[in-house]
């Protein structure tokens, strides 16, 4: 008897188990341990739901809670944990049987068992299976169908050629949508049997024998992996398997993300790179209790290569960045506000994010710019869109290994390059200004891609009959400050202006081709100045950034940049400017230079550097998507048909007879998201 009592507490410490009361509910039959302290009347309980032992009555000061398996190291009026841990002793069965039934009764009839718990685990993996697996079932369903390009195919099935023939083109979206984007649609042709011979020139043309189902399993691939996503990021934010089944079931039977995803588009690899830095994002902000931690750092290095795939695909990708930008901020300002953290830990903490999710992704953006510069090397339709040093690196471009003469001289054949991004050459043809449209004459534009309309000879002013090409002539060179004449090669119509306003831009000056045979009058004088130059000097080829001044109006010449109507052939207005402040409207340079009396000069030294390319390829995307505009006839839509799901969008060709699609969002999916 005396070896039982003394077994379980401490000489000052008594100890009383009394039996479980009688009454109805699991409440009353949870067992209560009550330990019983010197100097403190209220004895503390066992909650059976929380699992722990609380003194009920006590103050919050006096609050004790003591765990199961662990006793704090004093309690009350200084009594040590070692007095009130259970004590060995050389006790018989009965004392032995006591520990356990105090043991058992001590646990909760509450907590879940592990086996429940690995039941539960493995019904949201099978659910994560089945939505992933009915998800990949409808994106692949009738992949093959139509035979025949459907809506961008046309564009990006383009690219996905280009790149298999390593041709240069020009896109408004970003250098690292093309390379992990199209880049990826063309490789996955190439490993499919398509060999880069279809035109893809308009919807509703029929791929024939071409493969194209390698490209289009792709991108329904990527898009696939929506649904799994979605699904992950709900079960992860709510902890809810309900909620996230609702989730993958409104996008997997969504109409319009199934069809986009289905098709040779950026829109399925755009939606999977935000889906993976979201889930991503969500996953690391999980591990927020195991910082620096190998998942941690996964998911946050997973998070800045997502961001850096979802800005290349398309700008559109910024709202995500924006996202996690916000999350990121909000993170930073909760572990600045904790004081239990060092100075040292919270400058890890801002280490880490501005090393994987700024300095990572920058890194990773430049490094695929340059294997999309390097793949694609010979010239294509997209080298009018850049310089003159930039297209000195493109095989098969006359500027590439080319020998032109270094200074500018009469008599040659020249042409006139405007320095701003995708404004084009200096361009004329035999059409007219119509009627109303200022003088009716010969039209002057500018032009993106190389055309025989893009020549001009460089004349005197003063003279018409000579031919500066004469062997029996000496060469003259072009110096700054000279009185020139500008004349169309192809229609021998000089370059002239007038005080007859402009097409589109108000308050400048119309610009046209006029005179018979280089014959015309005072108004086709021009002055040539260089740029921060003196007179007397040489201007140069491609290096000499010139500036043409009218003799008589005293306007620069120069393009505003503005699409000219279909009278126009939709090119560029070319005005004279009588605002003489220096922009890149109205700076010019001489490109192309033939002149068989003058020896020839390489042009490998002007080739630009690859942070000159990267600013440059920047600047011509952002300009190339600042003058997007809806053509003529267009059905366009409004911003608030979007969200009710006004409208659809015709994927196939007008003249299809076999198989149509048309792009719809699901309106229950859409309807239920509003509300």
């Amino acid at each position: 008897m005396l070896c039982a009592s003394g077994r379980l507490l401490a000489a000052r410490t008594a100890t009383s188990l009394p039996a479980p009361p009688r009454g109805r509910g699991p409440a009353l039959r949870c067992p209560r341990r009550e330990l019983h302290f010197p100097g403190n009347p209220d004895p503390p309980s066992w909650d059976c739901l929380a699992g722990r032992l609380t003194r009920a009555s006590a103050s919050p000061h006096r609050r004790v809670i003591l765990r199961r398996g662990r006793m704090p190291p004093a309690v009350g009026r200084g009594l040590a944990g070692s007095e009130l841990r259970l004590r060995r002793s050389r006790c018989g069965p009965r004392a032995a049987g006591r520990d356990v039934a105090i043991q058992a009764a001590a646990r909760s009839p509450k907590r879940p068992a592990p086996g429940s718990w690995r039941f539960e685990v493995a019904g949201r993996r099978a659910m994560l299976a089945l939505v992933t697996l009915l998800s990949f079932a409808t994106r692949f369903h009738r992949l093959d169908q139509p035979r025949h390009i459907c809506w961008d195919e046309t564009h990006f099935g383009k690219m996905g050629s280009y790149y298999i023939n390593r041709t240069f083109f020009f896109d408004v979206h970003p250098p690292l949508g093309k390379v992990s984007s199209v880049m990826l649609i063309g490789l996955a042709g190439y490993l499919s049997g398509y060999d880069g011979t279809f035109l893809f020139q308009k919807p509703g043309d029929k791929y024939e024998h071409h493969s194209y189902m390698g490209m289009r399993g792709f991108c329904a691939f990527l898009g696939s992996w929506l649904v799994p996503f979605a699904f992950l990021i709900v079960l992860d934010l709510s902890n809810s398997l309900p909620a996230a089944l609702l989730t993958a079931a409104l996008l997997t039977f969504d109409t319009g993300c199934l069809t986009l995803s289905q098709y040779i588009l950026l829109d399925p690899i755009l939606m999977f790179f935000i889906m993976a830095a979201m889930l991503s994002m969500v996953k690391y902000r999980s591990c927020a209790n195991r910082p620096f931690s190998a998942p941690w750092w996964s998911w946050l290095s997973l998070t800045g290569i997502s961001l850096a795939c979802a800005l290349g695909v398309k700008f559109v990708g910024l709202f995500i960045i924006l996202q996690v930008g916000l999350n990121t901020i909000a993170d930073l300002w909760h572990l600045f506000g904790d004081l239990s953290l060092s100075l040292v830990t919270v400058g890890k903490h801002l280490m880490a994010r501005v090393l994987c999710l700024i300095i990572l992704p920058l890194v990773l953006y430049m490094a695929i710019f340059a294997v999309h510069i390097m793949v694609l090397n010979k010239s294509g339709p997209g080298d009018g869109f850049f310089s003159s040093a930039f297209q000195a690196r493109l095989s098969g471009n006359n500027l590439h290994n080319a020998s032109i003469p270094e200074h500018l001289a009469y008599g040659s054949v020249i042409t006139v390059k405007n320095l701003r991004m995708a404004i084009g050459y200096l361009h004329s043809h035999r059409h007219l200004y119509p009627e109303g449209i200022g003088a009716r004459q010969q039209q002057v534009t500018t032009y993106l891609h190389k055309d025989y309309n893009n020549l001009w000879i460089i004349k005197k002013h003063n003279t018409n009959s000579a031919d500066p090409l004469d062997p029996s002539f000496p060469v003259e060179f072009v110096r700054h400050g000279d009185i020139i004449r500008l004349e169309h090669k192809e229609t021998s119509r000089n370059l002239h202006s007038h005080y007859h306003e402009a097409p589109l831009t108000r308050k400048h000056y119309q610009v046209t081709g006029y005179g018979t045979n280089g014959t015309g009058d005072s108004n086709d004088f021009w002055r040539i100045e260089v740029v921060n130059r003196k007179f007397g000097n040489r201007i140069k080829v491609l290096r000499s950034r010139i500036r043409l001044i009218h003799l008589v109006t005293g306007c620069v010449l120069g393009s505003s940049g503005k699409v000219l109507p279909k009278w126009g052939w939709e090119q560029l207005e070319v005005t004279c400017t009588p605002y003489l402040k220096q922009t890149l409207n109205s700076i010019w340079n001489v490109e192309d230079h033939i002149n068989p009396k003058l020896p020839n000069i390489s042009l490998d030294v002007l080739q630009p550097s690859f942070p000159e390319i990267l600013l440059e390829s920047h600047m011509v995307m952002i300009r190339g998507n600042n003058g997007l505009k809806p053509k003529d006839n267009d059905f366009t839509s409004k911003p608030w048909h979007w969200p009710i799901n006004y409208q659809g969008l015709r994927f196939s060709g007008a003249n299809d007879t076999d198989f149509r699609v048309y792009l719809l969002g699901n309106p229950v999916v859409w309807w239920l998201n509003l509300g």
